[in-house]
């Protein structure tokens, strides 16, 4: 019998597979990135609205010779609907994107869920005029967790409070440099 795992996972992004099922890849707290195959999903009903991009859910994995299954899925919170701009969303999906280019297979990469979850906060919670400051800082926080950045980053892991954000636009350039040394170091 193989073992199932519980955990709390944010849907980073979905893949078709076949006529009903997908890929998802998924950031957990205690896995970290995960790509699992999600039977049945694009069917109506409770697991598509769990899986839905930017979902925010309780999972059950299963661990199997060609991978990782989803067996089941709770929605908590979905972030999309939280995001309600556009600008926001496509902060998110940028966000995203950089994840899933820096992180080409499976990384038990800790620490970068509860930053994501703190930078979507940021983006539902706070003025459109600060969700540069937000991204900027997501970003870096990224590049640290993966070894590709080694400078000061302010705040805890997932600290997004305005005056931190003020205080991450004011040094806006410095961070950018930072960002691109990073993506450099990563080869991209």
């Amino acid at each position: 019998m193989r073992h199932k795992y519980e955990t709390r996972a944010i849907v980073l992004a979905r893949s078709p597979v076949g006529e009903a099922s997908s890929f998802v890849v998924l950031l957990t707290p205690e896995l970290g990135l995960v790509r699992a195959l999600a039977q049945s999903v694009r069917k109506p009903g409770k697991l598509a609205a769990a899986l839905a991009t930017y979902a925010e859910s309780d999972v059950v994995l299963v661990r199997g010779r060609e991978g990782w299954r989803l067996s089941g899925a709770v929605l908590g919170e979905n972030w999309f609907k939280q995001l309600q701009n556009a600008a926001a969303r496509r902060r998110a999906a940028r966000v995203s994107g950089l994840l899933l280019r820096l992180v080409t297979g499976e990384a038990h990469t800790l620490g970068l869920f509860e930053a994501m979850r703190g930078f979507f906060h940021a983006l539902s919670d706070l003025p459109e005029d600060i969700h540069e400051a937000a991204e900027i800082l997501i970003a870096i926080r990224m590049l640290a967790v993966l070894g590709l950045d080694e400078g000061m980053i302010p705040g805890g892991a997932s600290e997004f409070t305005l005056s931190l954000l003020v205080e991450v636009a004011e040094d806006r350039t410095n961070y950018l440099t930072r960002i691109n040394r990073g993506i450099d170091a990563s080869g991209l």
